[in-house]
């Protein structure tokens, strides 16, 4: 039986994964050189940034496709796995496209390497959250839960009142919530405290401060902090983006 090895020295040109991923409607796919340069991507990216060539984004940087300064945090971020050679495993993000369309996504960043161990680039994948199945055993009673929480984000409800609130053990309700959402409940928990603030910022002239408490926060760093990690900008950057 032939090896992995011998596979690959049969084909007639370098297997990137790009055709497949092509055919993945819900995953953005790329590859990168040691500058941050796009050299494969899959249609779904270009789609998102309203191209209809692929071939267009090739040679180009994330600030290049992204708007200011979305895309100077993820060139950042792909510099920071090239150089470090640390990966990047399933971050919990939000993408904001050059066209204003947001998306929550997990996102993973793997440095790539030649024979001799050196880094030449990157390959990485942002796969969408996927929508909850109402068909999910228990999702009335975590629906219900996620509810309350929603409701009273000022709160600062944790993942131990969820679960109570569920009438679930924390393990019970982290499971479930993988199954229905893909996400743990503390990623959960993030995203719609993120989710809130984003919109606030952009829909009126709140102080970060009173949108930081309202959303869940106990001070601004926190909110700060937290908000620079999952877009890649603070609050002030995102609410002066245009």
């Amino acid at each position: 039986m032939p090896s992995w090895d011998q596979i690959l020295t049969q084909l007639a040109e370098p297997f990137t994964g790009e055709l497949l991923f092509d055919q993945l409607p819900d995953i953005v796919f790329f590859m990168k050189n040691v500058q941050g340069q796009y050299v494969v991507v899959n249609a779904t990216l270009a789609e998102r940034c309203g191209l209809r060539d692929k071939m267009q984004l090739l040679g180009k940087t994330s600030a290049d496709v992204y708007r200011s300064p979305f895309g100077e945090t993820y060139v950042a971020q792909d510099l920071q796995v090239i150089q470090t050679g640390k990966p990047l495993l399933n971050q919990l993000e939000l993408h904001i496209y050059p066209s204003w369309d947001v998306g929550w996504c997990l996102t993973t960043k793997l440095p790539l390497r030649d024979r001799e161990g050196v880094i030449v680039g990157l390959v990485g994948v942002s796969q969408d959250l996927r929508l909850p199945d109402a068909s999910q055993a228990d999702y009335q009673n975590i629906a219900t839960a996620i509810k309350w929480v929603s409701a009273r984000l000022e709160t600062r409800s944790s993942v131990t009142d969820m679960a109570k609130f569920a009438k679930l053990s924390r393990y019970q309700l982290d499971r479930r919530m993988r199954q229905i959402f893909g996400l743990t409940t503390g990623q959960w928990l993030l995203k719609i405290r993120i989710d809130a603030a984003r919109r606030r910022l952009r829909e009126t002239g709140d102080a970060i401060a009173t949108i930081a408490h309202d959303c869940g926060y106990a001070d601004q760093s926190a909110f700060t902090r937290h908000f620079r990690e999952t877009t890649g900008v603070t609050p002030t950057q995102y609410r002066q983006a245009k």
